[in-house]
């Protein structure tokens, strides 16, 4: 049963506040190229990706993991909703001679249909909006991807972070400081953040949160929106268990979908062809 829209206040989600230079300044440290390439390997496997596939990184970031996946030979795609982090992202496929077609937009409304082999959602980016809107990004991946195509969700691990969790997180570097005030919605799943950055003789807030799931909550959404199997990974790929920090899962669309459920006289013309 869900929640009624009045019953509690809505949190902000101050995009621009969150992911801008300062984001960079504090994450630099943690997501070095060693990470991304890391990552990009565990992606790889678990998609079964070849040369040559085409793959959508939603929420894409400043490319950090679309230019691993083009360097390793994918025909990728990244869609986001920051002008300066994609212009970061088209800036380093440059230097690294890689091409990826990097597209402005929100994540809830993909342009493309029965495109991809894959779509990847990576380092916590599901979950910003309320719960209908998290729903719409399943369901455009789902739209976007082949008939046999997967999506990847990488994220917190629920049962996890409640065993750890910290109501005051600090981040220092060079003499700057990133604190982050949790607290947790349990009537909306919600982990919200007022986040204060401390840095060259300035203070500012900026408020967001992020929607945190168990395995098999999130696994009976990916089925809601279609998807015909899901599984659940740790941080690189390994089993699931209770102490694992991050959750990976994977939804595989069916290969039989569209013959089942689209008849040839039902198919009208859409704004992107098909």
């Amino acid at each position: 049963m869900r929640r009624g829209k009045d019953a509690m206040d809505e949190p902000t989600f101050d995009r621009e506040g969150v992911f801008d230079d300062d984001y960079l300044f504090f994450y630099r440290q943690f997501l070095t190229p060693e990470r991304s390439a890391e990552e990009a390997g565990t992606i790889w496997r678990l998609l079964g990706l070849e040369p040559g596939r085409e793959v959508l990184d939603l929420a894409c970031g400043h490319g950090r993991i679309a230019n691993e996946l083009a360097a390793r030979g994918a025909r990728v795609t990244g869609r986001d909703a920051t002008p300066r982090f994609l212009d970061l992202a088209r800036q380093d496929a440059a230097g690294r001679g890689v091409t990826v077609d990097y597209v402005e937009g929100d994540m809830r409304r993909v342009p493309w249909r029965d495109r991809f082999d894959a779509v990847v959602n990576w380092f916590t980016s599901f979950g910003y909006f309320d719960d209908d809107g998290n729903r719409e990004v399943l369901a455009a991946a789902f739209a976007a991807l082949k008939p046999g195509g997967r999506l990847l969700v990488e994220t917190m691990h629920k049962e996890r972070l409640m065993q750890t969790f910290q109501p005051f997180v600090v981040h220092e570097r060079d003499g700057a400081y990133l604190i982050d005030r949790n607290r947790y919605e349990p009537l909306t799943g919600r982990l919200v953040s007022d986040r204060f950055i401390v840095r060259d003789g300035t203070v500012r807030q900026a408020p967001f949160f992020v929607r945190i799931f168990t395995y098999t909550e999130l696994a009976g959404w990916f089925h809601e929106a279609g998807f015909a199997t899901v599984d659940g990974y740790g941080r690189t790929g390994q089993p699931l268990t209770l102490d694992s920090n991050r959750m990976i899962v994977v939804g595989t669309k069916s290969t039989a979908r569209i013959a089942e459920e689209v008849r040839p006289d039902s198919i009208e013309p859409g704004p992107y062809g098909r």
